[in-house]
């Protein structure tokens, strides 16, 4: 009979803490940035991946972050590891950015602002099925047109501000790690 294999990071991805306990940020998003990075990854993909990822993981309809993440990352050579990394941990920013985002597109349309209420939405539901369907995605719609709005200059934005915070990590990765 085998036995499993344990998956762990190794004491070089995690910044130098041989035998040491490492923090779940260590272990769940350090290690496997670090470990783009020595297989090749240039830092400003990387940055760019992340940057996406953020952007991508707070659209404002729930359940499809991973997916779009997914068509981005083959769409624009992006880095799979880093923006499904990114998309996971900013998840609850994306349940706390819903309604602004919905609120934001219909003040961008010039329409007033809706009740979201589950008694509000059920009861509309059940007086008339197609009108509720097509004013929720009319709001849906609104919702996703003020992501865009705010994500375009974002995510140029973030990418250049993540850009020098990879490159020196990249730098003490490489300097810590040098081949004696």
């Amino acid at each position: 009979m085998t036995e499993p294999v344990a998956l762990t990071c190794s004491s070089d991805v995690t910044a130098g803490n041989p035998g040491g306990p490492t923090s779940f940020w260590r272990r769940r998003v350090v290690a496997p940035l670090v470990g783009q990075l020595k297989q090749g990854v240039t830092p400003e993909k990387l940055a760019q991946s992340m940057a996406w990822g953020a952007w991508l993981g707070i659209f404002p309809i729930l359940g499809t972050t991973s997916m779009l993440c997914g068509i981005f990352a083959v769409a624009l050579r992006l880095n799979h590891i880093a923006i499904q990394t990114i998309n996971w941990l900013v998840y609850p920013l994306q349940l706390v950015l819903i309604l602004p985002f919905l609120h934001l597109g219909n003040r961008l349309f010039g329409r007033e602002p809706m009740s979201l209420s589950l008694v509000e939405i059920s009861n509309a539901f059940s007086a008339d099925f197609l009108d509720a369907s097509i004013e929720l995605g009319g709001l849906a719609l609104r919702g996703i047109a003020a992501w865009t709005v705010v994500a375009l200059p974002s995510i140029w934005l973030l990418s250049k501000l993540l850009a020098p915070l990879i490159r020196r990590l990249d730098a003490g990765f490489r300097e810590r790690w040098r081949p004696s």
